[in-house]
């Protein structure tokens, strides 16, 4: 059985996951559901996401197509999933989108479409989410932020000020969201080995992330996973308005240059 009537005894905990129809967002979902939890899978791409979900157990899954950046939708979709499941205990905010371009080049719709997806979007989701979890008597958020929002590269001007945004939100929930038994926390992947990377990444851009990464390789989607993960578990009781990078140690290297750490490792 599913449904509020089956979540009133709190057999089931829930997870809803934006940005869930593939990568780091699918890959997050797969987690939750591993450790016995139902997640409801939120994504602006509907067909994607119906076969993404198509491969998941039906009866501990549930697929709503939303615009994170549409309040509207956002108060739709979070109304169905307490429909569904009757709570909320953790919200992960992964969904986001970049346009990579020259500063110089970025136009007006450019950067609003960037800000209005990946920093109102998160806004929305937990000004949605929160009074759910604090009628519950708690839950966690994880918003997914980007090492560009921690150190500055080209290209990235809309992207990486919209995630460094999202690093200051993170803060401002956790400040705010405390006394409501809510903790909210950030993770800013370094460069993942998704579908995406590997097709527009060339052979000398992956060379030159994996010579800047002391790990010397892409992290994988799981890998992001399991940090979100044990944020939103009680193994994180706490831990609250950090932003965790996971990235193979590439934010903390600074100005350190390759060659003087590939002279390091040779002696």
């Amino acid at each position: 059985m599913t449904g509020p009537a089956a979540l009133k005894t709190g057999a089931h905990k829930v997870a809803l996951v934006t940005g869930a129809a593939r990568g780091i967002g699918l890959a997050t979902a797969r987690r939750f559901l591993a450790d016995g939890w139902r997640v409801a899978l939120l994504d602006v791409d509907d067909e994607t996401l119906q076969r993404s979900i198509a491969t998941l157990t039906s009866d501990t899954t549930t697929a709503v197509h939303c615009d994170v950046s549409d309040p509207a939708a956002v108060t739709a979709a979070v109304a169905s999933v307490v429909h569904q499941f009757g709570r909320v205990d953790a919200l992960v905010n992964n969904a986001g989108t970049a346009i990579f371009k020259p500063i110089l080049d970025v136009t007006y719709e450019d950067w609003s479409h960037v800000l209005a997806v990946n920093l109102t979007g998160p806004f929305l989701m937990t000004q949605s989410v929160a009074p759910i979890m604090r009628d519950n008597g708690g839950g966690a958020i994880v918003n997914i932020t980007s090492i560009s929002g921690l150190r500055a590269s080209t290209l990235r001007v809309a992207y990486g000020t919209s995630k460094a945004g999202l690093a200051q939100l993170t803060q401002q929930q956790a400040v705010e969201l405390g006394a409501l038994g809510i903790r909210v926390n950030a993770v800013a992947p370094g460069p993942v080995d998704t579908a995406m990377a590997k097709a527009v990444h060339s052979p000398a851009i992956r060379a030159a992330y994996h010579d800047a990464i002391p790990l010397n390789r892409y992290g994988l989607e799981e890998e992001l996973a399991e940090a979100i993960f044990f944020l939103c578990s009680d193994r994180a009781s706490y831990i609250t308005g950090q932003v965790i990078a996971v990235d193979g140690g590439f934010e903390a290297t600074g100005i350190g240059l390759p060659a003087l750490r590939g002279d390091g490792r040779n002696g």
